[in-house]
């Protein structure tokens, strides 16, 4: 069993996210392709000698005192300061003395960017930073612990992409089922331009929502198909298995194959030597597609920013989030880079720049 001696001061930073491939696939236990990105939250915290944290969180004009040695025998819905305590002291992470902490952060908020989810792994990786834990502490153990955090704990319809992209760092591939597994796919990507529409996407009853279709969706194939593997489907097995799902829920069956060989195709383009953007960029516009005329998650604005884009050169571009809401990314040839930010902007946006792929949550 190892601990960390106490230390006096510890800085954590952790990267947004983005998804490139596979929205609405890793709640399946499907592969996803992410990138973290050049946003992030910043956790600075001084021992205060004192038998609490003081969380500080000026962005939001908020504070929170925990008492150290709290239990957290219930937690309230989306406390994720106190699920996290509860999980990490399954780990022999036991608090021993009071921080301050102060929280900063240029993600924006409910726009898709998994603002919230960097904020676990902060956190967790601070406490683990902090106090130690008999595990010996990676960047896929502070991922997990913060998935055990945000998803498990509160029984949220969410996946793991978010945890692990944000941990992990670069651009990555996660099979997302139960015995995951991920691999840096890439380090760079240029000529990525993030736009926010400025309308708050909706995250958990979305979630819910599709979560519940699609899974009621395959259920109804792998009750009538003997050995049936959603990860082996192809587009081609569409029609003979679709006969066995109602007429109702054929799109979301639809909308998890056709994604998610999209995704497959994206990652064999990443996996050689040269990049071809410009194809990479018509998939990600093939996925949007999906999104936006089968699973229904877009809003006339996100269109709006979508349609600027591509018609000003992007390769492609797609929704970022649940949907309902939040953001875009475009994926620009670079000599149009500023062409397509104006012409975003101009359709509504209220903000776009370029983003920079980053490494996952580190600590100073």
């Amino acid at each position: 069993m190892t601990y960390s001696n106490i230390i006096n001061k510890i800085t954590i930073e952790s990267p947004g996210r983005i998804c490139l491939f596979g929205d609405h696939q890793d709640y399946l236990g499907l592969p996803v392709i992410a990138c973290a990105i050049n946003r992030k939250v910043v956790l600075t915290a001084e021992i205060n000698n004192e038998e609490i944290f003081l969380i500080l969180m000026p962005d939001i004009s908020s504070e929170k005192r925990i008492p150290i040695f709290k239990t957290f025998k219930t937690i309230k819905p989306l406390d994720y300061f106190a699920s996290a305590l509860r999980v990490v002291k399954r780990y022999d992470c036991i608090p021993t003395t009071g921080y301050t902490i102060l929280l900063k952060s240029d993600i924006p908020i409910n726009a898709g960017i998994s603002s919230s989810s960097a904020i676990v792994v902060a956190w967790v990786h601070f406490l683990l930073k902090a106090f130690g834990c008999n595990q010996n502490i990676t960047s896929q153990f502070i991922a997990q612990l913060a998935y055990e955090t945000e998803v498990l704990e509160h029984k949220s319809p969410g996946g793991k992409m978010d945890q692990y992209t944000i941990g992990i760092g670069n651009i990555i591939y996660i099979d997302t089922a139960q015995d995951l597994v991920f691999k840096t796919i890439g380090t760079s990507m240029e000529g990525l331009i993030l736009a926010e529409s400025g309308i708050p996407k909706e995250t958990l009853g979305l979630l819910w929502h599709l979560r519940a279709k699609a899974t009621k969706a395959i259920d109804y194939v792998s009750k009538n198909v003997q050995d049936f593997n959603l990860k082996t489907v192809t587009m081609n097995d569409y029609q003979r298995f679709s006969e066995y799902v109602p007429e109702d829920l054929r799109p979301y069956f639809y909308a998890t194959i056709k994604n998610h060989c999209i995704t497959q195709k994206a990652l064999a383009l990443f996996e050689e030597e040269s990049i071809d953007i410009e194809t990479l960029g018509k998939l990600m516009s093939e996925h949007h597609k999906i999104l936006k005329d089968v699973l229904k998650i877009t809003v006339p604005k996100i269109d709006k920013m979508i349609d600027a884009a591509l018609n000003t050169g992007a390769y492609g571009a797609k929704i970022v989030g649940s949907g309902g809401g939040g953001s875009i990314i475009a994926l620009s040839p670079l000599n149009k880079k500023e062409a397509i930010i104006n012409a975003v902007l101009e359709s509504g946006a209220k903000a776009a720049y370029e983003v920079i792929v980053c490494q996952g949550s580190n600590s100073k």
